[in-house]
């Protein structure tokens, strides 16, 4: 669905509270260059987008999409994890076969993780190319994750006025929010402040559009604009910046870097919202030095978990874990003879013509197809149709494995 319902929401914003704040209050919104920490992050730019880059390039295009589809998982995973929802993508690649489990706490999250899932989806593909800052590409991010959860999960609870308040997809907050110690702008300034964050982050240079990935993640959750998911929706919109920006292919997530240093994650964060600190800081209302320093931390984790990725799946490394595995499976008559060669094949192609195989390995086209259909149970490999090429696949459940590291083992 392309279009919000936006049932009379110019007339509804006219009714809501507005302190008449002024769109200053939010500068600056990029860190200047006569700041002391510029070059830093210049740099810093160039050196993910140069990482960025060589990663991808490095990797044939069916291992590229097979990471994709993993990364996606990983992403959900770790960034549930940071609003404190731990779904593990095992249980999240059950729920994309709408496998959910009978414990209905559960079963939500399992849909709170297949929601992500799908949005990310959409972003990889194209959704929201030139829109992931603007406000009409805010608010999808937003509408298309909300009208897919339970509706358990769309109510915010305010336990010292005792009232429950449900969360409306894709539309601006009617009331005041307080985030720890940052209250943020009344319900009818963020129009305004919305406009002000599209102007500002919409058609930049590349290396601004690098950093901005960092400062407008911050300055749309000091927006706050919807009554909840804002931070789900932050680092989203921070995926899709920097798949647009770098050109990344979906392979690696900051999702990762941020959960697993969280509370310098929200400590930064939450100095950002702290006023400029002196004559040196910026000419802003708000700290340029602390923007600055998200903004650092930002782009070292990225270039922490590109490098983190690389190393993951060096095909020297990746395909002597693949074959271990497939050695195992062999020796317990879970996989047909020579099924790792089938593996390895398609690890360096990238894919491999379903008719090819027989010629590899040497076989008869009817133990061709056993050996095919074997892997493909297993679920390491992949095909459109039956006449479609094999395609590698990283199964969650295979990925301490194959990737370990990537995210925990599943237990229980």
């Amino acid at each position: 669905m392309d279009d919000i319902k936006t049932d009379n929401k110019a007339a509804k914003n006219e009714d809501m509270p507005d302190r008449s704040e002024t769109i200053g209050m939010m500068e600056p919104m990029l860190v200047g260059e006569s700041s002391r920490m510029r070059g830093e992050l210049n740099d810093l730019a160039v050196e993910l987008a140069s990482r960025a880059a060589g990663f991808r390039h490095s990797l044939p295009d069916g291992v590229l999409t097979a990471l994709a589809d993993l990364v996606r998982a990983m992403n959900c995973y770790y960034s549930n994890l940071i609003e404190g929802h731990d779904t593990h993508p095992v249980d999240i690649e059950r729920a994309l076969r709408d496998d959910y489990s009978a414990d209905p706490e559960k079963r939500n999250l399992q849909l709170e993780a297949k929601a992500h899932i799908t949005v990310q989806q959409w972003i990889d593909d194209g959704g929201l190319t030139g829109r992931a800052t603007t406000t009409d590409g805010i608010r999808q991010v937003h509408y298309r994750f909300c009208e897919l959860l339970p509706d358990e999960l769309l109510w915010v609870e305010y336990p010292n006025i005792k009232e429950r308040v449900k969360v409306v997809p894709g539309e601006f907050r009617e009331r005041d929010v307080k985030v720890g110690r940052h209250i943020a702008v009344s319900p009818g300034a963020v129009p305004r402040f919305m406009t002000r964050f599209e102007k500002a982050y919409t058609k930049i240079g590349k290396t601004d559009g690098i950093i901005a990935a960092a400062t407008a993640h911050h300055r749309l959750a000091w927006i706050h604009p919807f009554l909840d998911g804002n931070g789900r929706v932050a680092r989203l919109m921070s995926y899709a910046m920097l798949l647009e920006t770098l050109d990344t292919g979906g392979i690696w997530s900051i999702a990762r870097g941020l959960a697993r240093n969280v509370d310098d994650y929200k400590n930064l964060l939450a100095a950002c919202d702290m006023p400029r600190r002196n004559d040196l800081d910026g000419r802003g209302s708000l700290s340029e030095e602390a923007l600055a320093e998200f903004a650092h931390f930002f782009l070292r984790t990225c270039i922490d978990q590109v490098d983190f990725m690389e190393k993951l799946v060096q095909p020297d490394q990746l395909r002597a874990r693949m074959l271990v595995w497939a050695e195992e499976e062999m020796r317990a008559d879970r996989l047909p003879p020579k099924s790792g060669q089938v593996l390895e094949a398609i690890l360096y192609r990238g894919e491999l013509p379903r008719g090819d195989v027989n010629k590899l390995l040497g076989v008869s086209a009817r133990t061709a197809r056993r050996i095919t259909s074997a892997l493909i149970k297993h679920e390491v490999v992949t095909s459109e149709s039956l006449r479609a090429p094999l395609r590698l696949n990283f199964p969650a459940l295979l990925a301490t494995r194959w990737m370990p590291g990537l995210f925990p083992e599943k237990t229980g």
